[in-house]
């Protein structure tokens, strides 16, 4: 491989690696009726530091023009400087309260999505316990019981028949009436 060709791909590689930084530079601010802005440029020089929320890593701010620096623009330029003298990194954006409101109002949904399911399948349980109770309380009866076969013939259950029958509700009422297992 050339020269200029690895030159050529190691340069597409870093700019390819650098576009998502170029797309993530956004800024978010409270504009002067109160409303959320976002953009890809940053704020006028009329929005106090106060209201913008989000700022890319390294903001730089449109600033409206400017006498020649003063001497009481140092104290401000050295303010931003971190203990080590190095820049200090931009403050955490404030927590949005309406996106925790949503957020919060999603979650307490689906909890009561969750219980209202809960409760469904709860009485459907019981419903399926009294059912086989009463079912089971008829075959210890002894009367005899009829069913109706594929052709539509009735049969009356024997012995073999009742004995599975009353297993089967059993079974039901079992897994129907006890606790819950989980």
């Amino acid at each position: 491989m050339s020269t200029h060709a690895r030159l050529l791909r190691t340069t597409l590689t870093l700019l390819c690696a650098a576009t998502p930084l170029l797309a993530s530079a956004q800024w978010q601010w409270i504009d002067n009726s109160g409303r959320k802005v976002f953009s890809d440029t940053a704020p006028p020089p009329d929005v106090p530091t106060k209201n913008i929320l989000k700022a890319p890593a390294a903001p730089v701010r449109a600033a409206a023009p400017v006498a020649p620096a003063a001497p009481a623009a140092a104290p401000a330029a050295e303010a931003r400087l971190g203990p080590d003298g190095k820049p200090a990194p931009p403050a955490a954006p404030a927590k949005d309260n309406e996106l925790e409101a949503r957020k919060k109002a999603a979650e307490a949904a689906e909890e009561a999505k969750k219980k209202a399911e809960a409760d469904k399948q709860a009485q459907a349980r019981a419903d399926n316990c009294e059912r086989a109770r009463r079912a089971k309380a008829t075959l210890d009866s002894g009367v005899r019981i009829a069913t109706t076969n594929a052709k539509g013939e009735r049969e009356v259950l024997d012995d073999a028949g009742r004995k599975a029958e009353a297993d089967r509700i059993d079974a039901i009422i079992r897994s129907d009436c006890g606790p819950i297992a989980r």
